[in-house]
């Protein structure tokens, strides 16, 4: 895989930090993520990784953390800014400066925050409200009165996991070629801003993709052409036809799927109409009332094969099933012709990671001793003060 022999120190937490360690995960690197002790962690974003447990309030827990660090090559960083700092992990511990040499000058340490801080002070917040923040939100679909948010994809996923992994690559690349690690600072308001540039850029311009108020652009559901339709059945069709040559596709096959079942509407779109706004409203309304006359596979039918741009939309386990994998799983991708990406079997290990399962085993990789180890449970390293020989039974 592309990433064996990496080692990434991930510190729990919550979406996107997860996403960017499952991302290197999935392509062979060593991945431990660094669990509170005695707390539940409901992630799911764990296949391929490893869990130690360690109280990092405790000096010895401490002491551990950054032996750990100290032999890795990448640390990722969930927590709000100057969190990792106030516990004695930042940068400065382990990089180079004028005055000192670090613990590990070679480390890529990447960071995911919610926001800039000098230009949003907003204390907590979630992907809804960075997506208000990055201006992307004010132009996605929703009703006349509202936009609507897109689950927690732009900003905790795209923007902040995906970016930082792309971020913690390009930091690896780099080390390549000075030998030296650096700080991967990334957020999720100007993450979800980068991804977004197309629209964003097409937003601030007279651009009939989506300069206009929202909901009357093609790209967000102003055009009829451009939506999601219901059928008789409650489930929805998806019509993408923007090119002329696949609007007239749509609507010819559309038409004589109504006219081959007898159904008859009061009016009936031309195929030369398509970008004729005033008519807009009425070729929605047509469009509406044909699906809704037959249910979702119909339609699917119908359009198969062609160039209508019209699709079912599919349910998670609809979409598991078409996928090559097999998997309602999502599999890894993009993948990689000579250095595949995880083993299925192992992608689709156990779908959380109990804190604390690997913490013996990953001890003695960094040189532990069983000695140490007790030790080290002795004086709280792991959340609690056991002589327990075996650190991994006692559920750390």
């Amino acid at each position: 895989m592309a990433l064996n022999g990496l080692t990434v120190v991930e510190f729990a937490g919550l979406a996107p930090a997860p996403f960017a360690g499952l991302v290197l995960a999935h392509h062979g690197a060593s991945v431990i993520r660094v669990d509170r002790p005695c707390l539940d962690n409901k992630d799911i974003l764990c296949a391929g990784k490893r869990s130690i447990a360690l109280d990092l309030k405790n000096s010895a827990g401490l002491a551990v953390a950054r032996r750990l660090v100290a032999r890795a090559d990448v640390l990722i960083d969930p927590f709000r800014p100057g969190i990792m700092e106030k516990m004695g992990l930042g940068p400065e511990v382990f990089h180079d400066s004028h005055e000192k040499k670090g613990l590990n000058d070679r480390l890529v340490y990447a960071r995911v925050a919610g926001a800039v801080e000098e230009s949003h002070d907003i204390g907590e917040g979630h992907e809804i409200n960075y997506l208000a923040l990055s201006g992307v939100l004010s132009i996605l679909p929703g009703s006349p009165e509202k936009p609507a948010f897109p689950l927690n994809l732009l900003a905790d996923f795209a923007g902040g996991g995906l970016l930082c992994a792309t971020g913690i690559l390009l930091a690896l690349v780099e080390r390549e070629k000075s030998g030296r690690g650096q700080v991967v600072d990334g957020n999720m308001v100007s993450g979800t801003r980068y991804i977004s540039s197309f629209p964003l850029l097409h937003a601030t311009n007279t651009s009939p993709l989506l300069g206009g108020p929202r909901g009357t652009n093609l790209l967000d559901g102003g055009a009829p052409f451009y939506d999601v339709y219901t059928c008789s059945d409650g489930k929805w069709m998806s019509v993408g036809c923007l090119e002329p040559q696949f609007f007239v596709t749509f609507i010819n096959k559309f038409k004589s799927a109504l006219q081959n079942e007898r159904v008859k509407l009061q009016w009936t779109p031309t195929s030369d109409m398509q970008f004729c706004r005033e008519e807009w409203p009425k070729l929605r309304g047509y469009l509406e009332e044909g699906f809704k006359t037959k249910p979702r596979d119909y339609w699917a039918n119908v359009f198969h094969g062609s160039d209508a741009c019209a699709v079912p939309v599919l349910t998670p386990e609809e979409a598991g099933h078409l996928d090559p994998s097999g998997s309602l799983r999502p599999a890894p991708h993009p993948r990689l012709s000579r250095t595949p990406p995880l083993p299925q079997d192992l992608a689709k290990s156990n779908i959380t990671l109990e804190p604390g399962t690997h913490t013996e085993a990953v001890l003695v990789e960094i040189g532990l001793s069983a000695g140490d180890i007790k030790q080290l449970g002795s004086q709280g390293a792991f959340g609690i003060r056991t002589d327990c020989e075996d650190i991994s039974k006692s559920r750390l």
